[in-house]
């Protein structure tokens, strides 16, 4: 009787993160095989925007698994018809291996979810869950979701600690198009996609229109993040309009203020060297609040932004002394945006209608106090942002 472990995905695009997770996968478990299945429609979420064909992500998961040692890419998903649901493809598979054992390979956040997956009834009869988890997570919330899943759904689990590189599929995507992705990809996987124009490689993203530039740009986020970069473009614009700055500018460094905001700490100080970015020791101690000068960066160089749109971006996070109404106005637009909800939003909003100035106080106070509160060093811009402020208003 063999063992064998089943590893779908969308696989969009196959990195280094997933063949790295696979070969622990059958070391730890002693597998025989490992079947790679890319979906053709994942049901748990939509395709990006950027995202290549069905055809591409085989051809490249083809090309990522080459060289490995008893792994086999299958086309079955793609071959079927609608979303690409688990349960039938278990099914399908026990039919081909009616006497093996079966695994199917996932992440903790699949495993975490697996109660809402279509049938998974089904699936806990064919195969144990295999779940790759690291030092970081929660094992009680991990043992629990176990003990619940086994007597809901009669679910073998076995739990296997993995070794994780610290990317995810949107950040690869990100960093292609950003042009630093090639750390993060075999390299026959990154010429297929260089050599098929894929993830905006290659393409000319400058001086795009609005709405090109919403779509290319809203691609390269997280899910979640989407709504609040588009409800950040529309503020700043009617905050343009109010207080007299160009609104053009406005939207288009309302949406692109958070373009580096998928990428880790690590990503981050990748990008700061390959456009030879020059940090402070604050800024190398802290990677996670790079996004906005990273992201200034980034709206320069890929997609052409004009200074004023870059100097927003760069500010939106920290602020600084003696900012301009558009750097103003990206700040605020950040924090007021409709999807914004946490105590003091409302008073921020309607300080922001009467006053710049009063908005960007308060706003910075609100983002001093709570650095503190965190136990955090508080960046010396926004200490000097506030400084700045309070001086100006009592002369005036």
């Amino acid at each position: 009787m063999a063992r064998i472990g089943i590893f779908g995905g969308s696989f969009n695009p196959p990195h280094l993160g997933h063949m790295l997770a696979l070969r622990e996968f059958q070391e730890k478990l002693s597998l025989d095989r490992v079947l790679l299945i890319p979906a053709a429609a994942p049901p748990h979420k939509k395709l990006t925007a950027n995202s290549p064909t069905a055809e591409h992500r085989l051809q490249m998961t083809r090309l990522a698994a080459q060289g490995m040692h008893n792994v086999e890419v299958l086309d079955l998903e793609l071959r079927r018809e609608g979303a690409s649901y688990t349960a039938d493809t278990v099914a399908q598979l026990r039919q081909t291996y009616p006497h093996d054992e079966l695994f199917l390979l996932m992440g903790t956040d699949m495993f975490l979810s697996f109660g809402k997956w279509y049938h998974p009834e089904r699936i806990a009869r064919e195969a144990t869950l295999a779940v790759a988890h690291r030092d970081a997570d929660d094992p009680r919330m991990l043992r629990e979701c176990e003990r619940t899943l086994r007597e809901t759904f009669g679910t073998r689990t076995v739990f296997v600690e993995n070794s994780f590189l610290p990317h995810s599929s949107t950040s690869v995507r990100a960093m292609l198009a950003f042009d630093c992705a090639a750390s993060y990809l075999s390299a026959p996987v990154l010429d297929y996609i260089r050599g098929n124009a894929l993830y905006f490689c290659g393409a000319k993203l400058k001086a795009l229109p609005f709405e090109e530039l919403s779509r290319v740009s809203l691609s390269l986020h997280k899910p979640k993040r989407v709504a609040h970069a588009a409800g950040c473009s529309m503020t700043a614009k009617q905050l343009a309009a109010q207080y007299g700055a160009d609104e053009t500018d406005a939207a288009r460094a309302g949406i692109l203020h958070d373009i580096t905001k998928a990428l880790n700490g690590d990503e981050q100080l990748k990008l700061c060297e390959r456009y030879a970015m020059i940090l402070d020791k604050f800024e190398r101690d802290n990677p996670k609040l790079l996004h906005a000068k990273t992201g200034s960066v980034i709206a320069r160089e890929i997609f052409g932004e004009n200074d004023a749109v870059c100097e927003a971006i760069c500010w939106h996070t920290t602020g600084k002394a003696d900012m301009t109404v558009l750097e103003k106005i990206v700040y605020l637009a950040d924090y007021i945006e409709p999807n914004r909800d946490f105590p003091g939003v409302q008073e921020l909003r309607e300080l922001t209608a009467r006053s710049l100035d009063l908005g960007l106080r308060r706003g910075l106070e609100m983002t001093i106090a709570q650095v503190r509160a965190n136990g955090r060093e508080v960046d010396r811009n926004s200490l000097g942002a506030l400084r700045f402020l309070q001086e100006r208003m009592q002369t005036e």
